[in-house]
C-alpha cells in the first residue's frame, strides 16, 4: 500500500504546478527545498529548526536551519496549508486527467483510504507527530483532494514508524542514511541531498564499521543487512494497524482502485527515479 500511495503523496514536491503555488507565496523555486519545508512542516504549525529536525530526522540539522524558522517568514502555515491543497487541486488534474479526477473510481478509492487514515486517530498517534499533525487537519471536499490528504496522513503515520524502528535499532540520523544506500537502497550521491557533510557521512560510517555493520571498504555486512531487514520488518509492523482497520477486502479493492492513479504518477516523468525513498523499486 505505501508502494502505491507514496507517488500520490510524492508529487507535491516536484509539480510545477506546485511550484507554481510556492513561488506565488513567495517562495524561491530555483529548488525544490524551500517549497518542501514549507508543504511538509506547515501542518506542525509554526515550527523552529530543532523541531522540524526532529520530525524529518534524516535531513542535517545545518541543512533545516537554511529553510526554517524562515518559511514562516514568507507565509504562515495557514496560508501554506491553503497553496498546498491548491498544487495537489491543479497537480492531479494535470497528471491524473481530467476524466480520473471526475471518476467514480477514484472517489471510492478516496472513500477507502479516509477509512484507512481515519483509524490511524483512535489506535493512538502517541509518538507521531507528522501523523497527527495531519491527521488533524480538516477534510477537503473533492474526493482527489481527500485521496492526497489520506495518502499523506498514512505516509506520515508510517514514516513516524519507521523513524521509532531506527532509534530502536541504535541508527541515528546519518547512520540511517549510510546504513540505507550501504544496501542499494540508491547511490551514495542521492543522499547529499540530505545535507550531510563528508565528514559526518565518513565518520558515519566508521561507526558502522566499528558495530560490524559495514566492512572496511564500506560495504554492507551479513549483520548490516540483517539490521536493516529488521527495521523494515518493524517499519511494516507499526505500519499495519490502519489497514487491518479498513480490513483485507477493502484494502484490497483500494489497491486494484490505486492502480491507475499509481500509473499515472510513475509515469509522468515528476519522480525521480534514483530517490532516497524507493518510490516505484518494487
Amino acid at each position: 500500500m505505501w508502494h502505491l500511495l507514496e507517488p500520490l503523496h510524492a508529487l507535491v514536491y516536484y509539480a510545477p504546478e506546485a511550484f507554481d503555488e510556492a513561488a506565488a507565496l513567495g517562495y524561491d523555486t530555483t529548488e525544490r527545498w524551500p517549497s518542501y519545508f514549507a508543504w511538509r512542516a506547515a501542518p506542525l504549525g509554526a515550527p523552529g529548526a530543532a523541531r522540524v529536525t526532529s520530525a524529518f530526522y534524516s535531513f542535517s540539522p545545518a541543512m533545516v536551519a537554511r529553510y526554517v524558522p524562515a518559511a514562516w517568514e514568507t507565509a504562515v502555515p495557514a496560508e501554506v496549508l491553503a497553496a498546498r491543497l491548491r498544487a495537489v487541486d491543479r497537480t492531479y488534474r494535470a497528471v491524473l486527467g481530467e476524466d480520473a479526477v471526475a471518476d467514480p473510481g477514484l472517489a471510492e478509492a478516496a472513500a477507502l483510504a479516509r477509512r484507512a487514515a481515519e483509524a490511524v486517530v483512535p489506535l493512538g498517534l502517541a509518538g507521531r507527530p507528522l501523523a497527527a499533525a495531519n491527521a488533524g487537519l480538516p477534510w477537503p471536499d473533492a474526493p482527489h483532494l481527500v485521496l492526497w490528504q489520506a495518502a499523506t496522513v498514512l505516509r506520515e503515520h508510517r514514516g513516524d514508524g519507521h523513524l521509532a524502528a531506527l532509534l530502536a535499532a541504535g541508527l541515528d540520523p546519518v547512520e540511517a542514511l549510510v546504513s540505507f544506500a550501504a544496501i542499494g537502497a540508491a547511490p551514495e550521491p542521492v543522499f547529499e541531498s540530505r545535507g550531510w557533510s563528508a565528514a559526518e557521512w565518513s565518520a558515519a560510517r566508521a561507526r558502522l564499521a566499528g558495530r560490524g555493520l559495514l566492512d572496511a571498504s564500506g560495504a554492507v555486512t551479513e549483520a548490516g543487512r540483517a539490521l536493516r531487514a529488521e527495521v523494515e520488518r518493524r517499519t511494516d509492523e507499526l505500519a499495519a494497524a490502519p489497514w487491518a482497520a479498513l480490513g483485507p477486502e477493502d484494502t484490497a479493492r483500494l489497491a486494484d482502485l490505486l492502480g491507475g492513479p499509481w500509473l499515472a504518477a510513475i509515469g509522468s516523468g515528476l519522480l525521480p527515479s534514483e530517490n532516497t525513498l524507493g518510490i516505484g523499486k518494487l
